[in-house]
């Protein structure tokens, strides 16, 4: 397994010029919520919401922390609502190779390791991919040292055409499912460094023939699967992703887990033989 340094996934939304009110607004609105429900949620009046919104009652620190809770606001972005209204970032962002995070990436490391020998890899918030397992190891034969180095990233060894996307069979699909699920991360987070990753691979052209053309038995799917030829032999996997709970610092918060389990006894049986 290899580890890489994770370095900041996206800058918080420009607060300059802006008081806590309107941002506050903005994600209550990107929530879909009114200012009633949100004030029945955080123990508040939804006069006051109102009076924090318009920026004539500047909220306490422990409110804002309240609201974007209440808000789903990622761990981030409460950082820079705390700064808009004028307190201190409440959560820190730790480097991943500091020591303070020794626990945490040995319980990762173990984690995917024991998830051998079926696929398992841990990214950041872009994407960019923190390790890896022999199970990745193995799919990623083949694919360009460029593209593996010097840090590498899920999205582009997935979509590029000289990656893995020649290999997938049902690509369209599988193609279409990693952009709208980077969609929702950007409605999310309000990324820059997400939304240009996004762009980049959006516009990657699709390989010739990636698609075997027969229509997928779909009764059989419990999920979408990966459909990827490895060998010769085309292996199906559905994927799971993994977050930490109640984070209290921004790295943390951004790691996911993602694992791949055998969508069919052929391709379970095939990994099992590559180490017995």
């Amino acid at each position: 397994m290899t580890t890489a340094a994770s370095g900041a996934a996206a800058s918080p939304p420009a607060a300059e010029g802006k008081g806590v009110g309107p941002l506050l607004r903005a994600w209550r609105e990107r929530r879909r919520v009114s200012q009633l429900e949100l004030a029945l949620r955080a123990g508040s009046s939804a006069r006051h919401i109102s009076f924090v919104e318009t920026g004539r009652s500047r909220p306490s620190e422990e409110l804002v922390l309240r609201l974007a809770e209440h808000l789903d606001v990622p761990v981030r972005e409460r950082n820079a609502l705390l700064l808009a209204a004028g307190y201190a970032p409440r959560y820190p962002q730790t480097p991943l190779d500091d020591p303070a995070l020794d626990a945490l990436r040995d319980g990762m490391e173990r984690l995917i390791q024991g998830y051998e020998p079926y696929p398992a890899l841990v990214v950041d918030a872009t994407y960019t991919v923190i390790a890896a397992n022999r199970g990745v190891a193995m799919l990623l034969e083949g694919v360009p040292e460029s593209l593996r180095t010097p840090v590498p990233n899920a999205m582009r060894l997935t979509l590029h055409p000289e990656g893995l996307a020649p290999r997938i069979r049902n690509l369209p699909e599988w193609r279409g499912h990693l952009l709208a699920q980077m969609e929702r991360q950007i409605a999310l987070h309000r990324s820059d460094a997400l939304r240009q990753l996004y762009e980049e691979v959006a516009a990657y052209p699709a390989p010739a023939g990636a698609d075997d053309g027969r229509p997928a038995e779909r009764a059989t799917w419990f999920a979408l699967p990966l459909r990827i030829e490895h060998a010769g032999r085309v292996l199906s996997f559905v994927s799971s992703i993994s977050t930490f709970n109640t984070p209290m610092d921004v790295t943390v918060a951004e790691l996911a887990i993602e694992t791949f389990l055998p969508a069919d006894p052929a391709t379970a049986k095939y990994l099992n033989s590559l180490v017995s």
